[in-house]
């Protein structure tokens, strides 16, 4: 982990915050709202690295026109009647930890792209008078285009302010024994009856270049793996949801399937250790996208592993872990 302490402090007051940031989620599985969140998203220097006359003639001239009317029609599906998943179960997670730590802390949320933002998440903070401020964006992996982008955004905020609180970033907490061992125990809850030939671990994809993220998380899935006592031949991990035609990371979570299926895995267990919360990728990719093609290769039984969410476990370790 790496740490940031800014050397001004606010007076005489106690009150500690925890600033949570997860990426973002359109405000309505609209074609028109997906569209706007995708712009914003994918207009990112730290999304797609390149120099901003061509990043946007290749957002506004191809991915948005193409891929927005599909995009729409994937979120109607996970969609919920309060809203979307994302923001609900990281809305869920962020009141259940304020309660949990109790009163003197205050805990805020803001996503990266969207409502509510980081710049609105600080602000509450500072109101509340908070002089010490823990920023930790709910990414357990570290990459540019979701952490970095995260922290640059919270950097931005702060430039701007006369008085700035005691300020500690953590940048990543892959293989944080609290992360770990809950993960591997909400993990053990679902698997603990089920028989499965293999742990399959989806992690969020990212150009071949990021080589470090690879080896974070390869990694975590290996401790994951030690904690719940599988062999080698009992787990294997992945990269899904890739963008355009360049080469990301592999294996890739769609092609692996059948590789496994060669192996004569039949019963596979699906878990996405990069997210926290479930949301578009989880929900939709996973749950629903990979589980049809599993199931066209074969399959005999494929189940998913919801993401830790607001799980009581989960909430107690990372507020002992903020703490």
């Amino acid at each position: 982990m790496m740490y940031m302490k800014s050397p001004i402090n606010l007076s005489n007051h106690n009150k500690k915050g925890i600033l949570l940031i997860n990426l973002g989620t359109p405000d309505s599985p609209s074609v028109l709202s997906v569209g706007r969140y995708l712009r914003t998203f994918l207009m990112d220097k730290r999304v797609i690295e390149l120099p901003y006359i061509f990043r946007w003639a290749l957002v506004h001239g191809l991915i948005i026109p193409f891929r927005t009317p599909s995009s729409a029609k994937l979120y109607k599906k996970i969609w919920c009647s309060k809203g979307s998943p994302l923001l609900i179960n990281s809305q869920e997670f962020a009141e259940s930890l304020n309660s949990y730590l109790g009163d003197e802390y205050e805990v805020s949320l803001g996503m990266r792209y969207g409502e509510p933002s980081i710049s609105n998440a600080c602000r509450a903070l500072l109101n509340k008078e908070c002089n010490e401020i823990v920023v930790v964006p709910l990414f357990p992996q570290y990459s540019s285009a979701a952490t970095g982008s995260a922290l640059e955004e919270v950097y931005r905020f702060f430039a701007k302010e006369e008085e700035i609180p005691q300020v500690t970033l953590i940048n990543e907490f892959y293989q944080a024994r609290f992360y770990i061992r809950s993960l591997a125990k909400h993990i053990y809850h679902y698997i603990q009856s089920l028989e499965f030939d293999c742990l399959l671990m989806s992690y969020h994809g990212l150009p071949k270049k990021f080589q470090t993220y690879r080896q974070q998380c390869a990694l975590t899935s290996k401790l994951i793996a030690q904690t719940l006592g599988l062999s080698e031949k009992q787990y294997a991990y992945s990269f899904q949801s890739r963008l355009g035609r360049l080469e990301w990371l592999k294996p890739y979570t769609d092609e692996i399937l059948k590789d496994l299926r060669d192996k004569g895995v039949k019963n596979l267990v699906v878990a996405c250790p990069s997210f926290v919360a479930d949301c578009l990728e989880t929900l939709e990719e996973i749950n629903i996208g990979i589980r049809e093609e599993w199931m066209a290769l074969g399959g005999e039984n494929f189940y998913y592993i919801p993401c830790m969410n607001s799980n009581p476990d989960w909430i107690k370790a990372f507020a002992n872990f903020v703490n």
